[in-house]
């Protein structure tokens, strides 16, 4: 349950601190006092959208804790499983909004994801707004009632296992009947492709071989004119670097005699000698090997040509690429024989992946209509006191025309307050008033079956008054027993009456500035609170003493 909660710097709201109770509490207060400003802010505790202009005119920043006891929910598991503390008693979740418009969240004084804040945030506490009377027409909230009802939960998983398993092999065998219609399709083409890229006998390195080749070729002549003139100056007759170095050797050896470090220096010399002729060697071999040839040029520049063709019309960037597109291709055509055994051997699987699924959701809709039973008798039930006594409700499951992750039924709830009206669909012939008490009707249904601490009604009684509001509050006070924790906003003085606690919100002028306060009322305030929701801003003695009689009657 929740048992406080701190607000600073949201919208009108400087710094609100409330004390929750157990039971059944009311929230009072003039409309625009500032009873959605509080809900808005609990909405941001439990992972709701932030948004930076909610954050008080010239702070820096708005947070929000709250602090819960959540002893004896089944919880652990969820601290255990994310990493947190476990508190029982003191469990904080604190939502700080900056002016940035980015957001942190804590769990324990842990930052949290808002996505664990949410998920622990509906565990705690379920909002319902106003707005959500209106969801109570759509087919995925009146599933979400019979499935909770019907406590299916493992059924559900089976069944969205198997419709999950038979998606996917049924998107499995479509590609692989395109990919077969495609390859049929292409096939000559391929083929084409494929033999373009094997008439071309494709080697690896090849390329980087023919680009230096033909370089070679076409500076021939420059280059063998350039190799006879590096042999000429080592190894010219006359004036030749091997001529000239063998007289210095002959010099070092005569001044040896008399001089002998010039052993040494022949030595060295020596060794350049014998390396400079191994160089004269080379270069006279490469310059006999190298020859103009216009012939082989031409043909190195044609099967460059047909590289470079190959590599543009497919936009590969080398010989390997193409390589691999080769074998690519041919693998799509080797393929083509083993299709259709691949399409039946798949088809086999999707048929009995059908089957499965089908079974299971077979007994999801067996589920659902035992569910349903319990349902329209219990909310005829809860509906008679609430002042629709010829009331006619049910639930129509037809097959569904197609199978979704939901099941295969094609849910509706169906509703009529008059005996001689035949049904039609809840959300066609139910006024607002009728919605309102249908709902109240079903969170006490699924509040029987969740262990949900605490249930905030925002204005629930929408389009009721006088006793039906009474039967209401008394409804929502039987749902507080077995101590989870019933908040009602309302502006009935029947529903505040009941209350066991009972908070007023209202505004004050503050330095130039318009605050939302909270007060926890006593006896006699909540006489002159309730009085004056009976009569308004002037209170009568008729008021007071009707008040009064109102909440002694009511045991408050």
């Amino acid at each position: 349950m929740l048992k406080e909660i701190h607000i600073n710097n949201y919208v009108l709201i400087d710094r609100l601190d409330i004390d929750f109770q157990e039971g059944f509490s009311v929230m009072t207060g003039e409309t625009g006092a500032g009873k959605s400003i509080i809900l808005g802010a609990m909405n941001l505790l439990l992972g709701g959208r932030a948004d930076s202009k909610t954050i008080m005119q010239g702070a820096d920043k708005c947070t929000i804790e709250g602090t819960f006891s959540v002893a004896g929910y089944g919880l652990e598991q969820f601290f255990t499983d994310n990493g947190l503390d476990y508190y029982p008693d003191d469990t904080t979740l604190r939502r700080e909004l900056l002016q940035s418009g980015k957001s942190r969240a804590f769990i324990n004084d842990t930052p949290v994801s808002l996505n664990q804040m949410r998920d622990l945030g509906c565990r705690l506490i379920d909002i319902h707004s106003q707005h959500q009377n209106l969801a109570l027409g759509t087919q995925s909230f009146q599933l979400d009632v019979v499935d909770t009802i019907a406590a299916n939960a493992d059924i559900k998983a089976a069944y969205e296992q198997g419709f999950d398993n038979w998606s996917k092999l049924k998107a499995d065998l479509a590609r692989l009947k395109a990919e077969f219609e495609s390859d049929n399709t292409d096939r000559e083409y391929l083929e084409f492709q494929l033999k373009g890229l094997d008439d071309a006998r494709l080697k690896e390195g090849e390329l980087q071989e023919l680009e230096q080749e033909s370089d070679l070729l076409e500076h021939a002549e420059e280059i063998k004119q350039e190799l006879f003139r590096a042999s000429e100056l080592i190894s010219g007759d006359e004036d030749g670097t091997l001529t000239r170095l063998r007289s210095s050797l002959q010099s070092l050896r005569s001044a040896q005699k008399n001089w002998p470090q010039a052993q040494e220096l022949s030595e060295r010399l020596d060794s350049c000698l014998i390396e400079l002729k191994d160089i004269a060697e080379t270069v006279d071999d490469a310059q006999e090997g190298i020859n103009f040839d216009p012939a082989r040029l031409e043909q190195v520049n044609e099967r460059l040509d047909l590289i470079y063709t190959l590599l543009k019309k497919h936009k590969k960037e080398n010989i390997s690429e193409l390589l691999e597109l080769a074998e690519s291709i041919r693998t799509r055509l080797d393929r083509s024989g083993s299709y259709e055994l691949d399409i039946e051997k798949l088809t086999r699987q999707v048929e009995a992946a059908r089957g499965e699924m089908e079974k299971r959701a077979a007994e999801l809709t067996k589920s659902r209509q035992k569910a349903s039973d319990v349902i329209i008798k219990d909310i005829k039930a809860l509906l008679v006191p609430l002042g629709i006594p010829n009331i006619q409700f049910g639930i129509d499951i037809r097959p569904a025309a197609e199978y979704d992750r939901t099941g295969h039924d094609d849910l509706r709830f169906m509703f009529s307050a008059n005996k001689a009206v035949p049904m039609q669909e809840l959300s066609q012939v139910a006024s607002g008033g009728e919605i309102a008490r249908v709902m109240l009707s079903v969170k006490s249904l699924i509040a029987s079956v969740r262990t949900l601490p605490t249930i905030i009604f925002d204005e629930i009684d929408t389009g009721v008054s006088g006793a039906v509001a009474e039967k209401m509050a008394l409804l929502m006070e039987q749902m507080a027993g077995g101590g989870r924790q019933v908040l009602a906003i309302t502006h009935l003085p029947q529903i505040a009456a009941l209350g066991h606690t009972h908070y007023k919100v209202y505004k004050t002028e503050e330095k130039d500035a318009t605050r939302t306060r909270i007060a926890l009322l006593d006896y006699n305030e909540r006489i002159r609170e309730i009085a004056s929701m009976m009569s308004g801003a002037t209170l009568t003695q008729a008021a007071l003493d009707n008040a009064k009689t109102l909440i002694d009657n009511n045991g408050r």
